[in-house]
């Protein structure tokens, strides 16, 4: 357990300490963002394999029995967890993290009108519709401290974001979308996004949501997200 707990510590710390240390800016500075950005996610992808290692090697204590019910619940919100996850990581996006180097200024577009923050979004219900049907200790642990930074991490941006393009600037963009998904679509302030990059991303987060229903999931994690159907 405290390999767990450790890899879990340095997992967090580094998709924190880079951002309210000014270390990010200023390895983006110093390197350029294209080498900083690959850099920081081979980081990521090793804290991951770590943590999946020691998640694995942890004692498992048993919290509640399993039921196809909580196998269901999260082969229902998966689809939109990787919709979500694919556009904001795919699709500029200044108000939030993306791959993509965004625009400072101007109007919001494609799926970022969805939601202000969906790669945080698609992070935290991929780890939350993890919790049913593991239903043990470490994975508690596990996708309820992810869950919790995704959804946090909204509010910590929100503010990041306000201070770096001044209240006028924030508000212009914010209007254009909304914290909770399609929330500025509904309330009228915006448009459903139906343009070509939203499409795509869309349709490649539903590939590898079939591929994961498959075979994909039992093969790279051991588990088939069906057999308890």
């Amino acid at each position: 357990m405290t390999e767990f707990l450790l890899a879990l510590a340095v997992f967090l710390a580094a998709h924190v300490v880079p951002a309210r240390t000014g270390l990010r800016p200023w390895a983006i500075g110093r390197f350029g963002r294209g080498p900083y950005m690959v850099a920081y996610s081979v980081l990521s992808l090793a804290l991951v394999a770590w943590l999946v290692v020691a998640a694995a090697r942890a004692p498992y204590v048993a919290l509640w029995p399993q039921a196809a019910w909580q196998a269901a619940v999260a082969l229902a919100i998966m689809p939109f967890a990787l919709v979500l996850l694919a556009i904001g990581l795919s699709q500029p996006n200044p108000l939030s993290i993306s791959l993509m180097r965004a625009r400072k200024t101007g109007p919001l577009s494609g799926g970022v009108r969805i939601a202000r923050h969906p790669a945080l979004w698609g992070f935290g219900l991929w780890a939350l519709a993890h919790i049913p049907p593991n239903g043990d200790l470490v994975s508690v642990i596990l996708f309820g401290g992810l869950g919790l930074f995704a959804f946090a991490g909204m509010a910590a941006l929100d503010r990041r974001r306000r201070r770096a393009l001044g209240d006028r600037e924030w508000a212009d963009m914010a209007r254009d979308t909304s914290i909770a998904p399609f929330g500025a679509i509904i309330a009228g302030r915006a448009r459903l996004p139906l343009d070509a990059a939203t499409l795509i991303a869309t349709a490649v987060a539903l590939v590898v949501y079939a591929v994961l229903l498959l075979d994909g999931h039992a093969r790279l994690f051991g588990a088939d997200p069906l057999a308890r159907l």
